[in-house]
């Protein structure tokens, strides 16, 4: 599937902001699966310094300085990407996640894409014993690792409300579980905690959902704005698999991923430091549209 990708981002302060440093997560790159056909990153206003690079994980990232005063900030994307079809798994074929466990405990492999970045707590991901103990129930012994983890990610769907404005980007897996509402940024936050707390290797995504509805098919929840999911290592032969909670599906031609990292703080689209007072104003669109 090939997409046209189309985003703008916008902040508006209620006062000028004298300088500003930031870090943009915001550049498609090739994974696997997925290839950058092309792919700009416009910003107004113009930066004095800007210095494009990669993080650890392999994100591509845009690092500017702004030394003007500025009472707005518009970052516009636009990236046509393909997105490869990927072979179906048969779930019960993976695995047992006891021996995924253990796999992942034992790896030496210190790449990006190594599993032992994946187990541990991180900034915005704790290991609660409430959500372990909800995880643990899509996860008896000898169960194959992918037909669990699809497990819980059913439960999550049809046990926790979508709610636009329930959270906000930093509220805590536990406060959303308490809640059993939010948006896809917690209940992928709530997933890989289950799953970390169980010693289960998790990553979080960052990207898009297809904009619009295809024939006969349900609308995408977390379609026209930024969308998140997760990555589920399930052993050196499946590798990572990608399941949407807030959609209840595995992730494939719908999803288009941009960033990958251990929790939203890894792969947040816009990072930084404003100098200036009031409060700022944050609006987001965005466009994925299939053009073959």
């Amino acid at each position: 599937m090939i997409y046209d990708v189309r985003q703008v981002t916008t902040y508006r302060y209620d006062s000028a902001v004298a300088n500003a440093r930031h870090i943009l997560r915001l550049t498609p790159i090739d994974r696997n699966g997925q290839r950058v056909l092309a792919s700009t990153l416009g910003i107004e206003p113009e930066p004095v310094e800007r210095r494009e690079g990669n993080d650890f994980f392999g994100n591509r990232t845009t690092a500017i300085v702004l030394d003007r005063p500025h009472d707005t900030l518009t970052v516009r994307v636009a990236a046509r990407v393909i997105v490869d079809a990927k072979a179906a798994i048969d779930t019960k074929t993976t695995p047992p996640w006891e021996e995924i466990r253990e796999m992942a405990y034992a790896s030496t492999d210190l790449s990006p894409t190594s599993p032992a970045h994946y187990l541990f707590p991180s900034r915005q991901v704790s290991l609660d014993p409430e959500i372990r103990d909800y995880a643990a129930a899509s996860f008896p012994p000898g169960r194959p690792m992918l037909d669990g983890a699809t497990d819980f990610m059913h439960r999550i769907k049809s046990e926790f409300t979508y709610e636009v404005g329930a959270t906000t980007v930093s509220t805590a897996p536990s406060m959303s579980f308490a809640l059993r509402r939010g948006v896809c940024q917690d209940f992928s936050h709530i997933m890989i905690s289950g799953m970390r707390s169980l010693g289960l290797p998790a990553a979080y995504v960052s990207g898009y959902l297809r904009t619009g509805r295809l024939p006969g098919a349900a609308r995408l929840e977390g379609a026209d704005a930024m969308h998140a999911w997760i990555l589920a290592w399930c052993g050196t032969e499946f590798g990572w698999v990608g399941l949407d909670p807030t959609n209840d599906m595995v992730a494939g031609t719908d999803h288009v991923p941009l960033a990958v990292g251990r929790d939203y703080a890894d792969v947040a689209p816009i990072d930084g430091v404003v100098f200036g007072s009031g409060e700022q104003h944050l609006k987001v669109s965005v466009q994925v549209t299939p053009v073959g």
